[in-house]
């Protein structure tokens, strides 16, 4: 079969359907379902391979139930561009009805890795007849296969089979029957206007019976994170950068309220825009930018500037999202339905346009981006919903050059020829503070450096807005932080001022007190994870489906054969017994992304990284001079969602959110120095003896290395600093108990041969491995509570692992939940003590 019978049987010049031709190489290959509606329903089931889709028709759909064959009646290849197809073929054309793209995404050969080697196993399958390949699509997930039941080459008919594997059900359920691409049924595209068959441009669809959603108004809009380099992957679009004012227009009834990112009002400043898009006539709410374009067609923020001063220029809306349409709200469809349906409802006006996208190819775009020398591009998840107000990893802007709001703060004396002033003192908030980032004293033309003077005039303060002193060459006039700014610059430097800033023009879409200093950009690799298969991944139900797990089968533990799939599964097994030692807990981050032979480090700032229904909470740190932003682990999705990361330990703070400064427990971490583990244990049980006599309970687990960790529950209220105190105390008298092999000298240098009483993890911020955290150690050790009973000579550390520890959780429980009970008081615990001196 070739292309040929494809042509040979359309009239292209009567149907919409792509002639297409054949398409290169590609690493990643795609698939499609197309529910297609023509003398009898069917659905049309296509690979790509070979440059075609290879294609079969399933009279019954694909089923997810592994004792169902399906028939799958194989039929002439279709061209690459097929998959996109979505539409009617109008009657009287081959295969005539409504087509809508019922299942879409990537698959490949299952257990092979290296591309190449996978599409020669497909090629071999489908020649023999026998073609098995995993689907990583929005329905149809998992390995499946197509069978051909009977042996003549002119044979048509196979059977399409389900696979055993997590993705399976153990009934034929019904899929859902909307479109993954548009949202619409097939009966919704059959109310598409007349005019639908123009391929260039859908019409946009009526809904079969209209939603009633309130319109929503005043919209924050959705914004983007920061990540440091380009990518390629097909479940992401990516379009340009525009470099103008984000815009929302609320079209109702003919009335157009335009309005900027902080709801600053629009209409009078761009009354050209307002005017074409109450032309359109229906009710909607858009997300787009206002720009002005040069010769080249390229957006450029000066020259916005200059139509805001002098109205010359033209001013373009490029429309990127559909919020609102027709009394349903679209912010919950995937963001490839809400495009699909802002295509057809836009006007063909040179002022209003419909801003495009490439799939896939987010690395070439970028360079041709930088080519056209643009702002930059924006990487946006197909699926990703509309979160109004909230900087999202789903959305991901990738700049060519570094881009900063400022706040003007004050102007130097000028030099040489310029009349007005010589450079821009500028500042942004940082920590609920003001600081100095930089002069700025490139970018203005005359005209510009007179309009930014005379406006500063009325600014004028007789002292510095900053806190700190700032250092200049020249004098300088200060004002009222209050006018907003953009610029430009190369880097931060050491001291965190801009390098090279220029100024690039006002920014009369923002307030002052929204601009921050933006330094959070994050790895490609953070947001995305190392991709893995559709048959690597996981489903582990209604909780988690928000994480796309990824390398489920990398070795982490190589001689124990422990992948991070199985990290992931202990975590998710374990999470009842865990979840209580880490609710409300700042966590720091230890990943260990390639398991133990990889590198490992402290993750402290979530930052965007954060999935936006994950808990955090904002911690000073006086060494870093701002806010971090700590994760915390609320529910099991969270705790896979570190996992995820590569966290195979868990380490949360003493305190809670609320009260960080006040531990919940005092801890003694035993950490033996070339000593057996035996005197660990005696050490421990000194220690209780100690605590007895302070009339303190205390609750002993391993540390899931070569120590200790005991633990005392505290009575509310108490600071880290008292709470060091009460844990040095306890030492010192452990330590005079067993003088000759224990020691609370901190340096290991001191300690050789002892167990060193170490009292200094109860300070601020100080981490311990949770209770049943795993460790990244050999033989995959397990921090496990004990009972005191345990803890006596012959204890060995080693035999609580990943494999060990549910059966031990059956049979002896949670030892730990006493930490969690009522606390001491220290004071009381201290005159027991003194008491008890001889």
């Amino acid at each position: 079969m070739s292309l040929k019978d494809y042509r040979k049987k359309r009239d292209f010049t009567r149907s919409p359907e792509p002639c297409g031709s054949e398409s290169g190489e590609r690493k990643t290959l795609q698939f499609v379902v197309q529910l297609h509606a023509a003398s009898r329903l069917h659905y049309d089931f296509r690979l790509e391979l070979d440059g075609v889709l290879k294609s079969w028709a399933v009279p019954k759909g694909p089923s997810l139930d592994p004792s169902v064959k399906r028939l799958a009646l194989q039929v002439e290849d279709h061209p690459y561009d097929y998959r996109d197809f979505e539409g009617i073929i109008p009657a009287g054309n081959y295969g005539a009805g409504k087509v809508i793209v019922w299942d879409s995404g990537s698959y490949h050969a299952p257990g092979v890795s290296d591309p190449g080697e996978g599409q020669e196993l497909l090629r071999k399958g489908l020649l023999k007849g026998d073609l098995k390949f995993v689907l990583d699509g929005s329905k149809l997930r998992g390995e499946f296969a197509l069978v051909k039941t009977g042996s003549r080459s002119g044979d048509n008919a196979w059977l399409l089979i389900k696979k055993k594997d997590g993705f399976a059900a153990t009934e034929d359920i019904p899929l859902d029957n909307r479109s993954v691409m548009s949202g619409l049924t097939v009966d919704q595209i059959g109310s598409l206007a007349s005019g639908s068959g123009d391929r260039s441009k859908p019409s946009a669809p009526l809904p079969s019976s209209p939603p009633s959603d309130p319109m929503p108004h005043d919209i924050a809009p959705m914004l983007a994170a920061s990540v440091k380099e380009p990518f390629d992957d097909p479940d992401w679009i990516f379009e340009i950068k525009h470099d103008g004012y984000r815009a929302i227009a609320e079209i109702e009834r003919g009335s157009v309220r335009l309005y900027s990112r902080n709801r600053l009002p629009f209409n009078r400043k761009f009354p050209r825009t307002a005017e074409v898009l109450s032309a359109i006539g229906t009710t909607a709410v858009l997300d787009g930018e206002l720009v002005v374009l040069d010769e080249q067609g390229r957006s450029q923020f000066q020259l916005l500037q200059n139509y805001a001063s002098t109205g010359s220029g033209s001013i373009v809306y490029f429309v990127f999202d559909l919020l609102y349409w027709n009394g349903e709200d679209l912010r919950a469809r995937p963001l490839v339905s809400r495009k699909t349906l802002l295509h057809g409802l836009l006007p063909e006006q040179e002022e209003i346009r419909y801003s495009d996208h490439v799939v896939e190819q987010g690395t070439a775009f970028f360079e041709l981006a930088r080519r056209n020398r643009l702002e930059g591009i924006i990487a946006k998840r197909g699926s990703s919903r509309y979160t109004a107000g909230r900087r999202s990893t789903d959305w991901l802007k990738i700049r060519i050059q570094q881009r900063q709001e400022a706040i003007i703060c004050g102007y130097t004396k000028p030099r040489g020829s310029r009349k007005y002033f010589g450079s821009l003192a500028l500042g942004a908030w940082e920590n609920k503070r003001l600081v100095f980032i930089g002069f700025s004293g490139g970018g203005f033309d005359e005209s510009s450096q007179k309009e930014i003077f005379q406006r500063l005039q009325s600014l004028v303060r007789s002292s510095s807005p900053f806190a700190e002193k700032v250092l200049s060459d020249m004098p300088v006039t200060w004002v009222e932080p209050l006018l907003v700014c953009e610029v430009s610059f190369t880097e931060w430097t050491g001291e965190r001022f801009m390098r090279h800033p220029v100024f690039l023009g006002l920014r009369e879409d923002k307030e002052a007190h929204t601009v921050v200093r933006e330094t959070g950009v994050l790895e490609v690799r953070d947001v995305l994870g190392e991709r893995g298969s559709a048959g690597e991944r996981q489903d582990h139900g209604e909780e988690e489906r928000k994480i796309r797990f990824t390398n489920l089968k990398k070795v982490f533990w190589p001689e124990e054969g422990i992948t991070k799939g199985d990290v992931i599964e202990y975590y998710r097994t374990i999470s009842p017994y865990i979840l209580p030692y880490l609710k409300d807990r700042p966590q720091s981050l230890y990943r260990t992304p390639d398991g133990l032979r990889g590198e490992s480090f402290y993750h402290k700032d979530v930052g965007e990284l954060a999935p936006e229904w994950a808990a955090t909470v904002p911690v000073f740190s006086e060494s870093n001079d701002k806010d971090i932003t700590y994760l915390m682990c609320q529910d099991r999705s969270t705790l896979l969602f570190m996992a995820n990361l590569g966290c195979i330990e868990i380490n949360p703070w003493l305190s809670r959110a609320g009260s960080l400064d006040s531990p919940d427990y005092c801890v003694i971490d035993l950490d033996p120095e070339e000593i057996a583990f035996d005197k660990v244990v005696e050490t421990a049980l000194a220690v209780r003896r100690v605590t007895e006599k302070a009339g303190a309970q205390a609750f002993p687990k391993t540390s899931g290395a070569t120590g200790m960790h005991i633990y005392i529950p505290l009575k509310r209220g108490y600071s880290y600093d008292i709470s060091v105190n009460f844990a040095r105390l306890i030492a010192v008298i452990a330590n005079s108990m067993l003088p000759d092999f224990t020691s609370v000298v901190r340096s290991p240098g001191k300690r050789r041969g002892k167990v060193y009483l170490d009292f200094l993890q109860n300070r601020a911020g100080q981490t311990l491995a949770a209770p049943y955290s795993l460790r990244p150690r050999p033989g995959a050790p397990v921090s496990t509570p004990l009972s005191w009973d345990e803890v006596t000579p012959g204890l060995d550390p080693r035999a609580f692992t990943i494999r060990t520890i549910h059966a031990r959780l059956e049979k002896r429980g949670d030892l730990f939940r006493g930490v969690l009970g009522p606390g001491v008081d220290i004071e009381e615990c201290i005159a027991r003590l003194e008491r008890e001196r001889p």
